[in-house]
């Protein structure tokens, strides 16, 4: 396989999705990394949702999976992967998909049980990439973000995420705790995790149908969002005192949704 110079036109356009509005203008978002772009290839929901493999010149490591995909490889000069990577020590493969379609409020609520996972202004896109990573892994139905959630599109945490992006439905909304409450009308209880919570084995009892808030890293859940909550919990910690202020969000994130899947 010789894939095909990328042209100066596409690389330009490609280059522009490093930013935001573009991503969103597009549809588009770009991965990096032979791991990253080739777990997102093996779990496509459809090949459509494939733009483009770029590979850099000499780079045989994406050769197994991207033979598939061989309409769709172009390959980068050096010069071309240095403006396409957003990693110091780039590997010199990227991949174009398509972001997904559906949001979560559009689709149907599952019957019995549930869980959503829903992100109160999460600033580190790191975080939102892990806790998308990890709903996948137990089987959460969907994410949603708040509009002032970093964009689960963005570079690191597409990295974070390992692939797992088509695996789960998610969404941005402009105002998450009306989403919340429309929710709650369907049968949904709002259990948002906060320091000010009960300790979550306080509750003898646990909802079929759950939406599980985490909040900011600084700030916790926003007061909007408080005002909503049918339920706020804390994981406890161990020993007399405190040493550390907080979990990291990720960290509560897990912990909270595998005691509310397993536990």
């Amino acid at each position: 396989m010789k894939p095909v110079a990328l042209s100066k036109a596409r690389l330009k356009q490609f280059v522009k999705l490093h930013q935001k509005k573009f991503r969103d203008q597009e549809g588009l978002f770009m991965a990096e990394g032979l791991r990253t772009v080739r777990e997102l290839c093996l779990n496509l929901p459809e090949g459509e949702m494939l733009v483009a493999l770029l590979i850099r010149e000499g780079e045989v490591e994406a050769a197994s999976y991207a033979q598939r995909y061989r309409e769709k490889v172009f390959s980068v000069t050096d010069r071309d992967s240095s403006q396409l990577a957003q990693t110091s020590t780039s590997q010199g493969i990227f991949g174009v998909f398509r972001q997904q379609r559906k949001d979560v409020h559009e689709a149907e609520v599952k019957p019995g049980r549930s869980l959503i996972i829903a992100l109160d202004e999460v600033q580190d896109p790191g975080n939102v990439g892990t806790i998308l990573r990890t709903a996948v892994w137990f089987g959460a139905d969907a994410m949603l973000c708040s509009a002032g959630t970093s964009d689960r599109y963005n570079a690191k945490a597409v990295r974070s995420s390992a692939g797992s992006i088509y695996a789960i439905r998610h969404s941005g909304v402009e105002h998450l705790c009306l989403e919340l409450r429309r929710l709650q009308k369907q049968g949904y209880a709002v259990v948002c995790s906060s320091l000010d919570g009960k300790d979550f084995r306080e509750f003898p009892d646990r909802p079929e149908k759950i939406v599980l808030v985490i909040g900011n890293e600084a700030n916790g859940i926003t007061d909007p969002v408080r005002a909503v909550a049918d339920r706020l919990v804390r994981i406890p910690n161990i020993g007399s005192s405190v040493r550390v202020e907080s979990l990291n969000a990720s960290v509560s994130a897990a912990i909270l949704i595998e005691r509310l899947t397993l536990g």
